[in-house]
């Protein structure tokens, strides 16, 4: 009986960690100076072999971080990606004009160069990248900032959207700052590109209920972003 009331405690306290980490708050109003951010030398960065997006004259390397540890008997490193499917020596995963995983950057080469192109020297965690054919351009979902200011730029602070050549050149956010993303759509036949995000209207550090929406538009054509109404 004691074992099952020991047992029945553990779990109970198990289930209320995982909800205390749920509700941790993705941006920080704070006036302290935010934590600065240091390069883990725990972890192995590698880059996958090249990806070339149908119809693109581009080579995308996609670039991550490995965990440094004992080589298991299949003789590949533990990722530290938390994206499935994701293992081995890999730190991204890539379909019909998509990359998806947590990368640190991506280097470009142009088909017949020798010189790579970088996309960007920032600290940020790209977790998306979606090739737009008809427009020669990708588009990115990725954390540039520790909003909630742990130190960390990962998948736990605010995501804000990206674009660029496919060379990686003039990478642009066009998102609003401490505006979370929610979604986006590109509709090739008005050659625009709409997405939504969420701000922290109260203030309180979460995205819910009582936050506001926020409806953009990007004409491709001149990279003009406006808001829109639809409500």
């Amino acid at each position: 009986m004691k074992n099952y009331i020991y047992i029945l405690l553990a779990s109970s306290l198990m289930v209320f960690s995982c909800q205390e980490e749920k509700v941790k708050p993705k941006v920080k109003y704070t006036g302290k100076d935010a934590k600065s951010i240091l390069k883990d030398t725990t972890k192995l960065e590698i880059a996958d072999l090249p990806i070339q997006f149908e119809g693109s004259n581009v080579l995308v390397y996609a670039i991550g971080n490995l965990t440094v540890g004992d080589i298991n008997r299949k003789g590949s490193y533990e990722s530290t990606s938390a994206y499935e499917g994701v293992s081995g020596f890999h730190v991204s995963n890539s379909m019909e004009n998509e990359i998806t995983g947590y990368l640190q950057n991506l280097k470009f080469q142009e088909i017949g160069s020798d010189s790579l192109q970088v996309l960007s020297d920032k600290l940020m965690l790209i977790e998306r990248v979606s090739y737009l054919k008809n427009n020669k351009m990708l588009v990115y979902v990725l954390a540039d900032a520790d909003t909630n200011q742990d130190g960390l730029i990962d998948s736990n602070d605010i995501k804000s959207l990206y674009i660029s050549t496919e060379l990686g050149k003039n990478f642009t956010k066009i998102s609003t700052e401490l505006q979370e993303l929610i979604d986006w759509k590109h509709i090739e036949s008005s050659n625009k590109l709409f997405f939504r995000t969420i701000e922290d209207a109260n203030k309180n550090g979460e995205f819910d209920k009582k936050d506001k929406i926020h409806y953009y538009v990007i004409n491709l054509k001149d990279n003009k972003v406006s808001e829109y109404f639809p409500l």
